[in-house]
């Protein structure tokens, strides 16, 4: 069986991993709309209409006027920061927690998740419901992240020639805790207050670790580095992208690009009993983006949700 996809934007970073990705499938057919209307809202509502599912990869304002003119029963994955905690959308985490698969799977409108908020979810979301962490425990994470994160922008900063020196350290920058995915990491994880968060950019393309650093004697109740691990090991029981880790690498660095190009998510336990290091690692364009757009489209369509992913 053939489904016919559009995605609206196919020429930005994320929307180009995706169309690399669906173009290699013999189930999916693209639906392309002419260069001249591809900001033409009638027109795209249009191919929005004829498409089994449609992908929207647009700035945040771009995808809610798109989404608010599409047909209501029209399948649509928005990958802006629009959506992500609104009413009416689902939040495509399909490992968020039990029944959210079948959210997805039932729903006309999924918002795909920020790679920084999947990282940090996928830590902290099995510990809050296993009553590890309390919900008002303050937390704090920092990232470091590949710089196509940035966009076409950044990324052209980074790869032209005779480019600024300082960008080859790493950048700290939403200095001011008011970067976009934190409000869906609270409201994804349960957690009272917003965590204190330090994106960094590094000087490599893609890829991604998150770490939430943990204290124990301001945790809910005492856990061990072997309780922590376990509780991940049972909440992402069969899970196929998400690998938890026995140890950390023989060279003791996790390092941030080891998983570009893939999307699988790995998580490690690290640190001490007293002091744990939760750690997740990915890259920022597969599972952090465009990877899991195409694993929110294949639970949309009934197909098998790693198609074209593993």
């Amino acid at each position: 069986m053939s489904y016919k996809v559009f995605v609206d934007g196919q020429n930005g970073t994320t929307g180009l991993r995706i169309h690399e990705y669906l173009s290699r499938r013999d189930d999916i057919e693209i639906i392309n709309i002419q260069e001249d209307l591809r900001k033409d809202l009638d027109e795209k509502v249009r191919k929005i209409d004829e498409a089994d599912v449609s992908i929207l990869c647009l700035p945040d304002a771009a995808a809610d006027e798109t989404a608010n003119a599409a047909p209501s029963d029209a399948k649509i994955i928005d990958t802006s920061t629009a959506h992500r905690t609104q009413d009416g959308w689902v939040y495509g985490l399909p490992e968020l927690c039990e029944g959210q698969r079948e959210l997805i799977a039932g729903s006309a409108r999924v918002a795909n998740p920020g790679c920084h908020a999947t990282g940090f979810i996928l830590l902290v979301r099995p510990l809050i419901d296993a009553g590890i962490i309390s919900a008002d425990y303050p937390l704090s994470a920092f990232t470091v992240t590949g710089y196509s994160g940035g966009g076409k922008k950044m990324i052209a900063n980074h790869e032209k020639d005779g480019r600024d020196s300082f960008l080859t350290s790493p950048g700290q920058y939403a200095l001011g805790q008011q970067h976009k995915h934190i409000p869906e990491m609270v409201k994804m994880t349960g957690i009272a207050e917003p965590p204190v968060f330090s994106p960094i950019v590094g000087d490599f393309y893609a890829g991604m670790v998150v770490t939430v650093p943990l204290h124990k004697s301001a945790l809910a109740k005492a856990a061990s580095l072997s309780d922590i691990k376990e509780v991940y090991k049972e909440h992402y029981d069969g899970e196929k992208l998400i690998r938890i880790m026995d140890d950390v690498p023989d060279d003791g660095f996790i390092h941030g690009d080891i998983l570009a190009g893939s999307n699988i998510a790995e998580i490690f336990v690290t640190g001490n009993d007293d002091r744990p290091l939760l750690v997740s690692r990915f890259d920022n364009l597969g599972k952090g983006a465009s990877g899991a757009a195409v694993q929110n489209m294949n639970i949309m369509l009934g197909i098998e949700e790693t198609k074209g992913l593993i």
